[in-house]
């Protein structure tokens, strides 16, 4: 939409302070349109005299509209608001339209949580939060300032069962993951073995589901990790899936019944941290030349790191 700001009266008062792109014969200026020019010419004179008025709000609305990702228009609109002593809630409803608009760009949920904090009153936010993430079930953004709104306002309890859901619609979606290893253990508070061990179930009956998905192994290993327990405890279920049997020295694979190469990669792991390190190498080889032979330089590396270091603790 044009902007008219020159031939407007309301501004008649303001003289515009153009862009400096480097002297009068700049190497590489930059090619803004003209109406972007004319708004930001504007700002610049606005917010050195640090006016604050219904027209300079006015006026970072336009900007943002034509640009969302200038953080300098969004520092300057909170300031506004809160001087003007605007109604939130007014604000909270403008940035859910900008928010469908420009789903991803990470000043509209900066601004947001700024609003938010002010304002005191998560009530609209998780409904307006599953509703983005309907439309983008995987949108960084979105999830991050999610756990802010979890933090900020104790919401801890609506979480684990809406990652079942998220879950549950779609077992590879990382970010939801992501989101339950913090519902669980972002907190920072003891968690129980009981939540440990139902959080291990819960990621092996994904991993069955799905048994190539790293989301869920990664979630699986991150449990045991955090909880300080050996991923040794998942050895039989890990040579289930990988359908590997093996004695002290060597290591069999069921070729036509193997369901899972990550099983076999963290069987690998199971048996470098015994020592066993014939076994281990044996499974990297497996990996590197028959099962995953995309990463065959990867492999090798896990094995030349193992063969080092056992031989620098002989």
């Amino acid at each position: 939409m044009p902007l008219a700001y020159m031939s407007n009266y309301s501004w008649e008062d303001i003289a515009p302070i153009p862009q400096d792109d480097g002297g009068e014969n700049p190497l590489a200026p930059i090619a803004y349109q003209d109406d972007y020019k004319t708004a930001t010419g504007y700002l610049r004179a606005v917010m050195s005299v640090e006016e604050v008025s219904d027209r300079a709000l006015q006026l970072t609305s336009d900007l943002i509209f034509m640009n969302p990702a200038h953080y300098s228009v969004w520092a300057y609109r909170a300031r506004l608001l809160f001087a003007l002593k605007k109604d939130l809630e007014q604000e909270l409803i403008w940035i859910e339209e900008v928010g469908q608009q420009f789903p991803k760009n990470y000043q509209i949920w900066n601004h947001r949580e700024v609003i938010v904090d002010k304002y005191h009153n998560p009530i609209r936010e998780l409904p307006f939060v599953e509703v983005m993430l309907e439309l983008d079930s995987k949108n960084y953004h979105v999830w991050s300032y999610r756990q802010w709104l979890v933090r900020r306002f104790d919401l801890w309890l609506t979480e684990l069962p809406y990652t079942d859901r998220m879950i549950e619609n779609d077992v590879r979606n990382n970010s939801a993951w992501n989101h339950r290893f913090f519902t669980v253990f972002g907190k920072g508070v003891d968690i129980g073995q009981s939540v440990i061990d139902d959080e291990i179930d819960y990621a092996k009956r994904a991993i069955l589901k799905a048994p190539q998905n790293a989301s869920a192994w990664n979630y699986l290993l991150g449990v045991l990790k955090r909880a300080q327990r050996p991923i040794s405890e998942i050895e039989e279920f890990c040579s289930d899936l990988a359908a590997a049997t093996g004695t002290e020295q060597s290591v069999d694979v069921d070729i036509d019944r193997i369901a899972s190469t990550r099983a076999l990669e963290v069987l690998a792991d199971i048996y470098a941290s015994r020592r066993e390190v014939e076994k281990a190498t044996q499974a990297w080889t497996l990996l590197a030349e028959k099962y995953d032979p995309i990463r065959e330089n990867y492999w090798k590396f896990k094995k030349a790191q193992t063969d080092q270091h056992f031989t620098a603790t002989a």
